[in-house]
């Protein structure tokens, strides 16, 4: 009777470690959140350092006759910005650029999901697509650009082609890897349910897959700004952009100048990051919200 209740009662308790294992489990994932003012305050710091690292080395470092080479960053803002003609030449060529490189990372979002979404459904679909996929991301972007100048032109089209063709891969790799991360018993709860598979995917994979496929817009973004510079660098008909501005002040050695466009360029990437940052941490919160559940 003894060795009896010992074991009932033994049996009963067992459920409540894996459960406080769970827990804590959970706990050590999530961690502590930086603080908000942590997260403006840290790249402000290396901002000034990497500031004050150029001044020393256009100023101490390099000689009077070569420091057009690196001018000092006052320089720079002198030029390049506070200028009014040269900063409207740079503005107005950023701004032929940002259209073409959102127009690409649109298409290149669009696309990308439902490529992911059709290999997901089924594995001989993945085993065709998924390579070509891969295909895709290691041809060199630099020969390809010159056919696509012949086959579509140099205008508009041919541009957002290149941000699309550059951009495609993060978004189907990393909406692919979320539609497939999803933990099996949830799959065998909406089974046990009688879930279609159009209910499983819009109601447990897509939802699931979200915060990689925010990581993966992510890095399409700052790679479409790179797809349209180039683009622009090679397509030198119709409007200019940034990248043939970049061409311009190369063949001048206007390095004020140049550097100015670099930064401008780096300025839209780090805003579209920042868009699709923002939204990842509303996915995180509201995700953890629903995890907790009413208090």
């Amino acid at each position: 009777m003894t060795t009896g209740t010992t074991g009932a009662s033994g049996a009963g308790r067992a459920p409540a470690r894996p459960a406080a294992g769970r827990a804590a489990g959970a706990g050590a994932k999530a961690g502590p959140r930086p603080r908000p003012g942590l997260r403006i305050i840290a790249p402000v710091l290396v901002f000034l350092l990497v500031m004050s690292v150029w001044t020393v080395v256009s100023e101490l470092v390099l000689a009077a006759d070569s420091r057009f080479l690196l001018p000092a960053p006052y320089d720079v803002i002198r030029v390049g910005v506070l200028d009014g003609a040269n900063r409207a030449e740079i503005l107005t060529a950023l701004w032929s650029t940002t259209q073409i490189a959102l127009a690409g990372l649109a298409l290149a979002i669009v696309v990308g999901v439902l490529l992911a979404v059709v290999m997901s459904q089924a594995r001989w679909v993945e085993h065709a697509l998924y390579p070509w996929a891969v295909v895709l991301q290691t041809i060199p972007i630099l020969a390809v650009v010159p056919m696509f100048g012949f086959w579509f032109g140099y205008e508009f089209e041919s541009r957002v082609i290149v941000c699309v063709m550059v951009a495609l891969f993060p978004t189907i790799t990393n909406t692919l890897f979320g539609l497939k991360s999803v933990e099996p018993g949830l799959h065998d709860l909406f089974t046990l349910h009688g879930a279609t598979r159009r209910q499983r995917l819009l109601r447990l994979q897509l939802p699931a897959a979200l915060p990689a496929m925010i990581t993966g817009f992510k890095i399409s973004a700052g790679m479409a700004i790179i797809g349209s510079i180039v683009a622009d660098f090679f397509f030198r008909q119709g409007e200019p952009g940034i990248g043939r501005m970049i061409d311009v002040y190369r063949q001048r050695l206007a390095t004020e100048e140049l550097l100015t466009a670099l930064m401008w360029s780096s300025l839209v990437g780090l805003l579209l990051f920042w868009c699709f940052d923002l939204l990842g941490d509303h996915v995180d919160r509201r995700r953890s919200g629903r995890t907790r559940g009413p208090s």
